[in-house]
């Protein structure tokens, strides 16, 4: 070898080649055997989780690019929201959690008879009362029109921290009437806790954990949160058949003149039982709740306007409207038969509030009641895939 690289070569240029593959194909099965190295180990691909569409339920979903469904980012999701210690605190005393108000067994509001949140009206752990009631967390996967009682997180949102479900986990933290806590210290706390960091990186390809991260989880697993397995879904598969007073009630819902329920909750073909818009349904005729619609947009017509919440568990989710003032179901009715109170930012949907209301008859009443409680889903308050993990990472 030496004689072919020494002056006496007639083919230098040759040689050299050589000598440059040899080099290259030394370098080339290092690299290799580093590449083997047994201890080191790829990071898997997050599972893509898909979203099973109920039959005749919209096939839009509000999932945003930056967000995509995964099941272990459902799976981070659902420990996180049942995590007392979301508060960055691991006093017994200070723990407080999405879960805390959110019951499963009330359709993930606190319900009428929580025995902490007197009258179902949840406060945080400043002891501060939340501006309203509860909104139901059902179907939250098919919002379009913004998230809260008066839509002030939505896409049409100025702030960029303000604009889908995955800010909503920031603000639950931070606000002085729920968690009251300081993002960096959650954040700070969970990267300290053996299994979350591992649970962070299967999600989210790094093992570092930020509050953005935790709210795009808790985000994928509120988007699991669906309903579609009542008696009227049910009967709308041709799985079940209504009674002759669900029947009427149906047809009530449905018709202008009987209940007038559809043009706010979903005309026929609706399966979520909202239009997720914002209406004055003749509550009051004085407003001076600082956070309704019109604290959003500005608009003097949106004064005393709220989100129209889903009908979907009714039986669960007393107590009622924006500020839990019905305490049963027969005094909502009660309240469209014959309370309406006109102003004149009334919505214009509400046209019955020249007679204070619909005017039914005790036995229309009862019966549009029947058909209500049709949209009544057990099986959806009692899902296993829903409810408190049995363990948690620390604890495995």
């Amino acid at each position: 070898m030496k004689s072919l690289i020494s002056g006496n070569c007639p083919f230098p240029c040759f040689a050299l080649c050589i000598l440059h593959a040899a080099l290259y194909i030394t370098f080339f099965f290092a690299i290799s055997s580093c590449s083997k190295n047994p201890s080191y180990t790829p990071i898997p691909s997050p599972t893509p989780y898909s979203i099973v569409i109920p039959r005749n339920f919209p096939t839009a979903l509000n999932i945003p690019a930056d967000n995509p469904m995964t099941v272990q980012g459902v799976e981070l999701g659902r420990y996180l929201f049942y995590d007392g210690r979301l508060s960055g605190r691991t006093a017994p005393d200070s723990l407080m959690s999405c879960s805390t108000c959110h019951l499963q067994a009330h359709s993930f509001e606190c319900g009428i008879n929580h025995p902490k949140f007197i009258g179902g009206h949840p406060f945080g752990l400043t002891c501060v009362l939340t501006p309203h009631s509860m909104l139901p967390m059902i179907n939250l996967a098919w919002t379009s029109y913004g998230f809260l009682w008066n839509g002030s997180v939505s896409a049409e949102n100025p702030s960029p921290l303000k604009r889908n479900l995955e800010d909503v986990t920031w603000m639950a933290i931070v606000a002085p009437h729920e968690i009251n806590g300081d993002t960096a210290r959650v954040a700070a706390l969970f990267q300290s806790i053996d299994g979350y960091p591992e649970l962070f990186k299967n999600a989210f390809g790094s093992d570092h954990v930020t509050v953005k991260n935790m709210g795009r989880a808790i985000a994928q697993f509120v988007r699991t949160l669906i309903s579609a397995n009542s008696k009227f879904d049910r009967f709308m598969r041709g799985d079940a058949q209504l009674t002759g007073a669900e029947r009427n009630g149906y047809v009530l819902f449905m018709t202008e003149q009987g209940g007038d329920c559809f043009h706010c909750h979903g005309s026929e073909g609706n399966p979520l039982f909202t239009t997720g818009m914002y209406y004055n349904n003749g509550k009051d005729s004085v407003f001076s709740d600082p956070a309704d619609r019109f604290s959003v947009t500005g608009n003097a017509a949106d004064a005393g306007a709220y989100k129209a919440p889903t009908l979907r568990n009714l039986a669960y989710t007393a107590p009622y409207m924006h500020d839990g003032r019905f305490k049963t179901l027969d005094e909502v009715l009660g309240f469209y038969n014959s309370g309406l109170v006109w102003s004149p930012v009334v919505s214009p949907l509400m046209h019955h509030i020249g007679t204070h209301g619909i005017r039914l008859a005790p036995a229309q009443l009862a019966d549009l009641k029947a058909f209500l409680l049709t949209l009544t889903d057990s099986s959806f308050v009692a899902n296993p895939a829903f409810s408190r993990p049995l363990t948690f990472p620390d604890e495995n």
